[in-house]
């Protein structure tokens, strides 16, 4: 599924308008019909609840004022404020306008009604309706619309009742997430026709509830022709070829079938990242793994016993040394895949032999951790490795790490995730898989994809080596570099929602995950994940507690 920025989804627009003659007001009309059918199949039915909406002056607004004559047919009790004088309404917001005047609903106009009125009709309201502001938002939120916003949060938090925010929850940036002065807390957004940036960044995150796309009609070739870099990653973007076998081993099959990754990983109390990373490696499904690591800890390893180790040269702060450079090297050759970082420390001794090692390894890479804390003193290196004689090199930086990489902050990385993320991977020549909610999966040819599974009880400890070892397994076992990218994302993501499920958001731990990968794998490459999207699928939840609020009894029974 393809995610837009505003001037994406205008073209859209314009172009099913004009080049596929769809009308806009069908396309409104469709938007309100499909608004109202999700309410109605989340609520168990609105006849008789009493819903009451809030609507601009905009396309916004039109889409949320059909949707109240929707609601009004069904005999739902509908209420219906409008933001914006009837003067101000214009093209088929104004047709929509004037088609639910004549029904006699409800309404009133700005200036007709006192904050204190509106705070009353919202707290005895079984839903509230979010149509201020959409995706044309460009300006911080004030007066009469900022009023509106805190009055429909108040009674939130104050009454417990449910907001669903039509297309983006008023007062987010569509294309940033950012919060322009005031926005609403939805419990449920309902995006209209292709899900929007602004609902993966930054606030737009926490502000968005669950979300679900509603169809307006938009023709496949119309999707399939748009110029849009940025797509939701899920099971279905790959096809069985793709995938990890889970049918048996041919007969006669060994384990050099299924690769060698070697992981250059670990210090002197840091061994437990090297263990965790060849274990989700082999979990993953590799064949072989070897793990490089000083020589001191080389007993300490807490890992399984199909893992291998090579001990090698130390600093006196039980780190990589300079002459451990040329044991590395030698063992890299010959293998499929090499992961780097987790855990080897800041020594400037160990940078000095990451930094060597990234440069003359000519096997594929992925890199983390200290290993891009190495990096980012050195970028250089990263021009030194050409894709035609050394493998892709893919880096999994948290916002703090890749802050580092660009000299800024983890804030800045966080306000513009996907463009930072995109720019990086085209100039560096690299894979990026930028973790966090959502991670962000950017290749050197432009292509953009945002993660949509895992859950913030993966915020801990190890969860990043675990990744590590799972794209160093894929790379190992030849899979496409941007292929073991989206692929480990997607499996670690989901091995942690399973985790959570059965221990809980705040008790999960790195290892948990790593006992869920093999039924994670399986559920990601079984025929029924590869014919089931995000349209199809289960709606998505975001961090915040939803329970008590009615929209969801019936779910939550």
């Amino acid at each position: 599924m393809k995610i837009v920025t505003t001037d994406e989804i205008k073209e859209m627009d314009r172009r099913a308008t004009s080049d596929f003659k769809i009308p806009s007001l069908l396309l409104m009309e469709n938007a309100a019909r499909g608004v109202v059918d999700a309410i109605e199949k989340k609520m168990g039915g609105v006849a008789g609840k009493r819903v009451t909406l809030l609507c601009g002056s905009g396309h916004n607004g039109g889409d949320g004022i059909a949707a109240a004559r929707h609601l009004h047919i069904r005999s739902a009790k509908v209420h219906l404020f409008l933001l914006a004088p009837v003067e101000k309404q214009s093209g088929d917001t104004k047709v929509m306008l004037d088609a639910w005047i004549a029904r006699e609903g409800v309404w009133q106009v700005i200036g007709s009604f006192s904050q204190e009125e509106m705070i009353e009709t919202l707290s005895r309201s079984d839903l509230i309706i979010d149509a201020i502001l959409g995706t044309g938002l460009s300006h911080q939120v004030a007066g009469e619309y900022k009023n509106a916003i805190d009055c429909m949060n108040n009674v939130r938090q104050n009454f417990n009742i449910p907001i669903v925010s039509i297309d983006i929850p008023s007062g987010i940036s569509a294309d940033t997430g950012e919060m322009m002065g005031a926005a609403v807390w939805a419990d449920y957004t309902l995006t209209i026709a292709l899900p929007k940036r602004g609902l993966f960044l930054w606030d737009g995150l926490e502000h968005r509830g669950e979300w679900d796309v509603i169809d307006i009609g938009f023709p496949k070739k119309l999707i399939d022709q748009a110029d849009i870099k940025v797509n939701l990653a899920a099971p279905a973007v790959f096809s069985p070829a793709t995938t990890p076998d889970h049918s048996p081993p041919r007969v006669g099959a060994h384990k050099g079938d299924f690769g060698h990754l070697l992981v250059i990983a670990g210090s002197r109390g840091k061994q437990g990242a090297a263990a965790m990373t060849a274990l989700s490696a082999m979990r993953s499904g590799v064949g072989l793994v070897t793990v490089a690591l000083p020589q001191s800890i080389d007993t300490l390893l807490p890992a399984a016993m199909e893992i291998m180790t090579l001990p090698v040269l130390e600093t006196s702060e039980g780190t990589l040394s300079l002459p451990s450079e040329s044991m590395l090297l030698e063992a890299a050759k010959g293998k499929e895949a090499v992961a780097i970082g987790p855990g080897l420390s800041h020594n400037q001794e160990t940078v000095r032999v990451i930094l060597n090692l990234i440069s003359q390894i000519t096997a594929p890479i992925v890199i983390d951790a200290d290993g891009i804390n190495a990096l980012a003193t050195d970028l250089s290196v990263l021009k030194k490795r050409h894709r035609q004689t050394h493998g892709t090199v893919i880096l999994t930086p948290h916002p703090g790490e890749m802050g580092r990489l660009l000299g800024s902050s983890a804030d800045v990385v966080q306000k513009n995730r996907i463009e930072i993320a995109s720019q990086f991977a085209k100039d560096w020549d690299v894979m990026i898989v930028l973790k966090g909610a959502h991670t962000i999966i950017a290749d050197p040819n432009g292509d953009i994809f945002l993660a949509h599974l895992g859950n913030p009880g993966m915020a801990t400890a190890g969860t990043g080596d675990v990744l590590t070892g799972i794209i160093g397994g894929a790379l190992a076992q030849g899979m496409d570099p941007r292929d073991a990218a989206l692929w480990g994302v997607l499996l670690h993501g989901r091995s942690g929602d399973m985790a959570s499920r059965v221990l809980g958001e705040r008790s999960c731990m790195a290892h948990d995950l790593i006992e869920k990968i093999p039924e994670a794998s399986s559920t990601l490459s079984s025929p029924a994940s590869q014919r089931s999207g995000p349209r199809k699928g289960p709606t998505h939840r975001s961090r915040r507690a939803t329970r008590g609020n009615p929209i969801y009894t019936r779910r939550n029974q």
